[in-house]
C-alpha cells in the first residue's frame, strides 16, 4: 500500500501483520480523492477509526493543512506518521471514536473540519451510526464533506447529512455527504 499522489507520492504505508486493521484500498482511496479534487488543499481533516492513517496521510500528501486521527489503537497510524515526517501536522487521539465525538462535538472543534473520513469496522456500522448522525453535523464545516466507507452488504447510512454521491467498490460502499440543506 502506497500514497497515491501529492508530495508523498509513492511512499509506502505500513499495515502491521496480525493487527486488526483493514486499510482502505488504493483503488478506493484514488476514487475518493478524485471525487474530492481541490477541496483537499488547505483542509482540516478528521479521520475516525483511522487504522493505518491512510486516508488522512493521503489528504496531507495532497495539500491538506492538518489532520486529527482517532482510533482505539493509534500505533499503526503513529508508525506511518513518524516515518513520513508528519508529526507537526497530525494529532493522534487514542480513544473510542464514538465517545470522543460526544466529548468534542460541543467543544472547540465544532464546525471546523473540512473533510471527515469515517471507516469504522464493518461489523460496527449499526452501532456507530447513531453517534455519527448525532455528532458529525456539528463537526463538519458548512461546505465540508464527510466520506463514509462501509460494507456494501450493509452500508452505513447517515440521515443527518445529505448524501451527494455513492459508489460501490467490491465489498466497500463509499458515500460522500455534505451538510444538510
Amino acid at each position: 500500500m502506497r500514497v497515491i499522489a501529492g508530495d508523498l507520492k509513492g511512499q509506502r504505508l505500513v499495515a502491521p501483520k496480525g493487527w486488526k486493521v483493514r486499510p482502505t484500498s488504493d483503488r478506493v482511496r484514488e476514487a475518493v480523492f478524485s471525487i474530492l479534487g481541490e477541496r483537499v488543499r488547505g483542509a482540516l481533516v478528521l479521520d475516525l477509526y483511522c487504522g493505518t492513517g491512510a486516508l488522512a496521510i493521503e489528504a496531507l500528501s495532497r495539500g491538506a493543512e492538518r489532520a486529527v486521527l482517532v482510533d482505539r489503537d493509534t500505533r499503526p497510524a503513529l508508525g506511518n506518521v513518524q516515518r513520513l515526517g508528519l508529526d507537526e501536522r497530525v494529532e493522534l487521539v487514542r480513544a473510542d471514536a464514538g465517545r470522543w465525538l460526544g466529548e468534542v462535538s460541543s467543544a472547540s472543534f465544532a464546525g471546523k473540519f473540512d473533510l471527515i473520513f469515517v471507516d469504522a469496522p464493518y461489523k460496527l456500522a449499526d452501532r456507530v451510526a447513531q453517534d455519527l448522525d448525532t455528532h458529525l453535523p456539528k463537526l463538519l464545516a458548512a461546505d465540508g464533506r464527510a466520506v463514509v466507507e462501509s460494507s456494501a452488504r450493509r452500508p452505513l447510512k447517515l440521515t443527518s447529512l445529505e448524501p451527494l454521491r455513492q459508489r460501490r467498490y467490491g465489498a466497500a460502499d463509499v458515500t460522500v455527504y455534505g451538510a444538510a440543506q
